[in-house]
């Protein structure tokens, strides 16, 4: 499913059956079969009453594309859902996950163009650490920490 360029099912093949994407998601849980640019993540969806509102990606570890652009979390939520702070308690939740996984200090990055995504960053205790220059005609990446 895509919203306004939001890429929800991360992975998810137009012609991919339902168990084959959940057979993906395990294997890149458990870092099994990734091909070299990919990391071990962990993909989850936030529910609200039975209703898909956003997902999440965290990241078990950063590497060279992650650290200047992607961070340790990626979350978003649908359009239809936003301005109700589920993106907040996303993030809060995926922190949580990535202490219980060994993170201890979390990259979480944002278009700097993206005000809804600097302000759930900041408001759960992001630490701005600058702002870098993306491809070009892209928005330049906020890169926040968060201890």
């Amino acid at each position: 499913m895509a919203e306004d360029g939001f890429n929800f099912g991360l992975f998810l093949g137009p012609d991919m059956a339902w168990t084959e994407y959940l057979r993906l998601l395990r294997d890149h849980q458990a870092g099994v079969n990734l091909s070299q640019r990919l990391v071990p993540s962990t993909f989850l969806v936030a529910d609200v009453a039975g209703q898909i509102v956003g997902r999440v990606s965290i990241r078990h570890r950063l590497n060279e594309f992650l650290v200047r652009y992607g961070g340790h979390i990626g979350f978003g939520v649908l359009r239809s859902h936003r301005r109700r702070g589920y993106a907040t308690e996303i993030l809060r939740q995926s922190l949580i996950i990535a202490r219980a996984i060994g993170i201890d200090r979390v990259l979480v990055t944002c278009d700097d163009d993206n005000v809804g995504s600097m302000t759930v960053i900041e408001a759960c205790g992001g630490q701005l650490e600058d702002v870098t220059e993306a491809d070009p005609g892209a928005p330049a990446i906020r890169r926040y920490w968060i201890d």
